[in-house]
């Protein structure tokens, strides 16, 4: 087949080289996008009187009925055309003929390929903070239903202090704020058009990128032509913030999986969202939370793997950048699906309350707040620390709940213990103490849930200044 670009070539590109050298096979996902982009290239061509009126509405016809067949499964890739933006170019010729032809004035695929990446991207970005959104939304109708759930605290996977699940689970919506922004950054800096940057040098032809810039929906233009097709920023950090993000999945995660395993018993999974054993009739085990750890691991590598093709890459375009898109891809298509079944997980699954409580009795979480007790009672902390650490022994041999010590023996390691340490150390007294910014108290967690909401309405007021690009092309059909 006839390649485009053929004609400073004597010779037919063997077909070992056009395997090699395709991109068709990934890169033909970058279809709307593509056509979206040339849409309105060819409408600013005219406009600039650089090509007629009559040819541009061949092209735009055209790319439509390209658009429509793609859509329908009745297109036909081609790897010898390599890509995605030869694949459209060289069947819209065939199809108008020189009308067609016209339609790469002015541009390369130099600064195409960076256009479709960053409409690819901005799409999928826009989609992530729709669906943190979500999972935000319904982490805090949890915390909502669990405010007074007690529950202990571990450190070292060791009972600490008691908490409520409230309070645990909103750190995990505190992280996927900061993840939302992160997001929120990434699309906020690629918001650039680099369409008219050409290869490297921009172009000599008359063009309106500032037109181009507004059809496209991006909120800038990039300032160097050179910059504009060398970059990939907006990919890496846009994998940067889901490793991070990943990161986050992965430790709740874990934490479920350990709770849903018979040693803590915390949480019930829902049987639509668990799997059984090929041998072990007894066995539910919690897979999608397992697969979401692991593929946490293919996030980090699809980050350092782009960083390491990046390193080395002197200015403009490199074929070393057509790695970019499996590696970004790779991870872009399995985000939304991580996000929407982890939520469903969490919103259909039964925390047993009961066994929660008994948990943070058994671990002696009370013994912070009792040396507390002593402290105010006139005891430095360092002292009334030693004293609890031998009581807290006392108790453990004598398998004994703190609240379970009688008060003389509490008075054989202090005279100062009174019987109003049995109120001080109850469960619901020491959460309920804590009710400052940040704390376990269930006041605070409503507070913090408050703050959530109206932390939510301005990021989607936000949220409506960017503009999607597949929206921008539904618009065109």
């Amino acid at each position: 087949m006839e390649k485009l670009w053929n004609g400073r070539f004597s010779k037919s590109t063997a077909l070992l080289t056009e395997k090699f050298n395709a991109s068709i096979g990934f890169d033909y996902k970058l279809y709307p996008y593509d056509i979206l982009g040339s849409y309105y290239h060819v409408e600013m061509l005219a406009k600039q009187s650089i090509v007629s009126t009559d040819e541009a509405i061949q092209v735009q016809k055209g790319l439509m009925e390209i658009y429509h067949l793609i859509e329908t499964d009745r297109f036909e890739f081609k790897i010898a055309q390599e890509d995605i933006h030869m694949n459209i170019e060289a069947h819209l010729i065939d199809k108008i003929g020189d009308a067609g032809k016209k339609l790469h004035t002015g541009r390369s695929r130099n600064d195409q390929v960076a256009l479709d990446m960053k409409l690819y991207t901005k799409d999928w970005l826009i989609s992530m903070l729709d669906a943190l959104t979500s999972l935000i939304e319904k982490m805090s109708q949890i915390a909502n239903s669990n405010l007074e759930t007690i529950m202990p605290g571990f450190t070292h996977l060791q009972q600490a202090q008691p908490i409520t699940l409230a309070h645990h689970l909103l750190a995990y919506v505190e992280m996927l704020k900061r993840d939302y922004s992160r997001f929120e950054d990434a699309l906020e800096r690629m918001d650039e058009m680099p369409l008219g940057a050409g290869a490297l040098a921009s172009t000599s032809y008359p063009i309106d990128r500032q037109y181009t810039m507004e059809k496209l929906g991006f909120k800038r233009m990039t300032l160097n032509s050179l910059d504009a097709v060398s970059d990939r920023d907006y990919l890496l950090d846009s994998l940067s913030a889901s490793s991070t993000f990943m990161m986050h999945l992965s430790r709740l995660c874990e934490e479920i999986i350990l709770w849903n395993s018979q040693l803590y018993n915390f949480i019930d999974l829902d049987d639509a969202y668990t799997t059984g054993s090929s041998i072990m009739p007894q066995k539910k085990n919690p897979d999608i939370h397992e697969l979401i750890r692991g593929k946490t691991g293919r996030t980090y590598g699809n980050l350092i793997q782009l960083l390491t093709v990046m390193k080395g890459l002197p200015l403009a375009y490199n074929k070393d950048m057509q790695e970019d898109k499996e590696l970004f891809m790779s991870t872009a298509e399995q985000m939304i699906d991580v996000i929407e079944i982890l939520g469903e997980t969490l919103i259909t699954a039964q925390f047993n309350k009961e066994i929660m409580y008994e948990a943070t009795l058994k671990g002696y979480t009370e013994a912070t707040d009792l040396a507390d007790y002593l402290v105010k009672k006139g005891i430095s902390f360092r002292d009334s620390h030693h004293i609890i650490g031998q009581i807290v022994g006392y108790a453990s041999k004598a398998n004994l709940a703190l609240k379970d010590i009688p008060l003389e023996a509490y008075q054989s390691y202090s005279e100062v213990f009174e019987q109003d340490l049995y109120e001080v150390i109850k469960l619901e007294h020491i959460i309920a103490s804590k009710a400052h910014v940040g704390g376990p108290a269930p006041s605070a967690c409503a507070s913090h849930l408050d703050q959530v909401q109206l932390w939510l309405s301005v990021k989607e007021e936000m949220r409506k200044t960017y503009v999607s690009p597949i929206g921008l092309l539904n618009a065109l059909k």
